[in-house]
């Protein structure tokens, strides 16, 4: 594991991000939209936007997305902010459409990685995108911050940029990324954008707006956390603490006075590009140095520049984040989209977003890297208002709440026991290998919340239906009796992600007993409320530390517990994650590294051992029979082929469906694809769809 304390460095009192004065001082109702045009902005009374924001994204004026946020926020600071969603980026000009702004332009490639978001993991191309109207593919580029940094630059040369959102905040330093099989420089040098804001980033673009306001050039403030820009040299005044090379420092090394002007050297771009081993360092260390209680700047060099990171931003306080979900989205897409579906509005526009971040630390999840460690959690008040906005302003409503979570559904107002213990804790996760003893677990705050938002009048039921940390949710009987009782609608969505120990522990998830805990006790709360209700698990296939053979078994348990997988996930290497660092170096990030010593592991790689794993998932399907059969028998397992309850795949092969040896008994359950929804559910036995991801 990651050295789990280290001296802190003090944490200053972080400004109201609310209290600043307004930049424009006149009084102004805020916008219907932010303005998508001239027209727009002619209505308003505006003959210029200080800040134009350039997204991936559709304009959803919903607090789910992310230029909706940070445009509404600034708006509330006095700032004039239009937005250029999906723009054409074959030329400069789409990016003059709301003219130059006066201060600066934000550029996001939207709530995915553009990558992500364009190829599947074994890098085939989507043909869909549900952040774009009609579902339509192709709307954005790839390396969507890049490309658009480049024509904001073409379009207006002295304006400054300024990068946020996921991709330039998971690509903030020297990053592997699968789609071409290196490892590309930080996002900043090659999109030659002024100043990046990494994670949520409310705090850091208010400070970066008033600045430059008030006369700083982007390019030299260099003070804020949360933040990165681009330094000839380390200035003077700073203590170099060199964790270039593996071995010869600990990041967590004792610290002299002056801490707070401590900055650790990573491995330079040309070394880790260079060296998997010191890949793996760097990664390690980047991890270690996330808490915004002990962590310290960070530097990389590129070529003959400085990569310079800011420590972590503050986190929000309550208060902060009931002012950034109280802000007058229109909680709808924008008004030029018309009559177009957009998926991903679809899916949470009848849901509630009550708190960020996550302490579960799955080395594969972007969610930390993003969002922090540190629990941020709304006030119950301003979470029941949004309820009762969504009854009363948004179309459609029937009663019904899709979901009420964030990124998980039950880490509400949990956080360590003791705020100094939490300051200098450097474990990357509080539930692993177990349950942190300074961790509160206490559930009652979130049974409240359900109790009160299903009781709002026209409400008719809150669904709870995935993100839930059921390693969390055993500690707590009457959580889990509450849910199951009130909140699952027919089936609940978890995540156990394998059954072997061996990719659990690089997942770092709980081993499957857990699981079976909170099974036992699902069931008997689902009993004794008289209602007939499904688990349905997600398993990954091909993640680092996983062996054809954790793969077979994997596929053993899911026949014995009736489970026929319609889609699945196959690993994919997301940038900056730990378990990336694993595939890329074929090392362990969560242990100390070594040239010689260090545990290594093993990742499917080859595009025809990525397809077995994902074959061994869908066991049941005839199209895989074939190459699993193979399998077996190269594994020494040829005692699974056969027709037995007991085995795997049958001996006989048919030309497409389900043989009669593998006709579901009742009560087996598939998983189908809801269509338009983009969840699973339980569907008649005997009819699965077929479908495969």
């Amino acid at each position: 594991m990651l050295n789990e304390a280290t001296p802190t460095v003090a944490v200053p009192a972080a400004r109201d991000i609310f209290s600043l004065p307004r930049h424009r001082t006149e009084a102004r109702r805020p916008a219907p939209f932010l303005p998508m045009t001239r027209a727009e902005m002619d209505r308003l009374g505006w003959d210029s936007c200080d800040i134009v924001v350039v997204t991936g994204d559709a304009y959803v004026d919903h607090p789910s997305f992310g230029m909706a946020i940070i445009g509404r926020l600034l708006e509330a600071q006095g700032f004039r902010v239009g937005i250029i969603a999906q723009p054409d980026w074959s030329s400069a000009e789409p990016f003059k459409a709301l003219g130059k702004p006066n201060l600066f332009f934000g550029v996001t490639g939207g709530n995915m990685d553009s990558m992500v978001n364009h190829y599947t993991s074994d890098r085939r191309l989507r043909h869909n995108d549900s952040y774009t109207p009609n579902d339509e593919g192709g709307k954005r580029p790839d390396r969507a911050v890049i490309v658009y940094s480049q024509r904001c630059r073409e379009a207006y040369k002295d304006v400054p940029i300024v990068l946020g959102g996921i991709e330039a905040s998971l690509r903030r330093i020297a990053q592997y990324d699968h789609w071409s099989e290196k490892v590309r420089r930080s996002v900043l040098v090659d999109s030659k954008a002024d100043i990046l804001c990494y994670g949520n980033a409310e705090r850091a673009i208010i400070d970066v707006a008033h600045r430059i306001a008030a006369g700083e050039k982007a390019r030299e403030i260099d003070d804020i956390r949360g933040t990165s820009i681009v330094r000839s040299r380390v200035p003077d005044g700073w203590t170099v603490l060199d964790s270039s090379s593996i071995d010869e420092l600990t990041p967590a090394a004792p610290r002299a006075a002056g801490a707070d002007r401590t900055v650790v050297r990573l491995p330079s771009f040309e070394q880790v590009s260079a060296d998997k081993v010191l890949y793996a360092h760097a990664s390690r260390v980047l991890h270690q140095e996330s808490n915004p209680g002990n962590a310290r700047a960070l530097v990389q060099r590129h070529g003959d520049r400085e990569v310079w990171l800011t420590t972590p931003p503050i986190p929000l306080t309550t208060a902060e984040m009931d002012g950034v979900y109280g802000l007058p989205y229109a909680r709808a897409p924008h008004p030029a989209y018309g009559d177009a579906r957009i998926p991903a509005w679809e899916m949470i526009r009848f849901s509630v977003n009550i708190m960020r971040g996550c302490f579960g630390g799955c080395s594969f999840c972007s969610i930390t890297e993003h969002e922090g460690r540190i629990i941020q959690s709304r006030s119950e008040g301003s979470i029941l208002k949004e309820v009762e906005e969504i009854r009363d302003k948004v179309k459609g409503f029937t009663g019904v709440i899709s979901d009420m979570g964030g990124p998980t559904a039950n880490m509400y107002r949990m956080a360590c026991k003791d705020p100094e213990i939490e300051k200098v804790c450097r474990r990357p996760s509080c539930v692993f290998p177990d349950i942190c003893k300074n961790l509160n677990t206490d559930h009652s705050d979130l049974i409240q919340l359900y109790r009160k938002a299903r009781a709002i009048p026209g409400v008719k039921k809150i669904n709870i239906a995935s993100g839930l940390r059921y390693d969390l949710a055993v500690r707590s009987p009457e959580y889990v009796k509450e849910l199951v009782t009130h909140h699952v609608g027919g089936y609940l969505k978890i995540a156990p992600e394998h059954t072997e120990p061996g990719p659990l522990s690089k997942m770092m998830k709980p081993g499957i007993g857990t699981y079976d805990r909170f099974k036992e006790m699902f069931e008997k709360a689902a009993k004794a409320a008289g209602k007939k209700l499904y688990l349905i698990p997600y398993f990954i296939a091909a993640h680092p530390g996983t062996s054809d053979e954790d793969m077979m078994n994997l596929a053993l348990w899911l026949k014995r517990n009736g489970f026929k997988a319609d889609q699945v996930q196959t690993y994919l290497p997301s940038p900056m994650a730990l378990a990336t660092a694993m595939y890329h170096s074929d090392r362990n990030p969560l242990r100390p590294i070594r040239r010689e010593g260090s545990e290594t592991v093993f990742s499917a790689k080859g595009l025809k051992q990525r397809r077995l794993h994902k074959a061994f998932l869908r066991y049941h399907d005839p199209e895989n029979w074939p190459v699993l059969r193979d399998a077996l028998k190269a594994m020494g397992r040829s005692d699974l082929i056969g027709p037995g309850e007991h085995q795997l795949v049958p001996a006989w092969q048919t030309t497409g469906g389900i043989g009669k040896a593998e006709k579901p008994k009742p009560g087996k359950t598939f998983y189908t694809q809801q269509a338009g929804k983009g969840r699973r559910a339980p569907a008649k036995a005997g009819k699965p769809t077929g479908r495969v991801r």
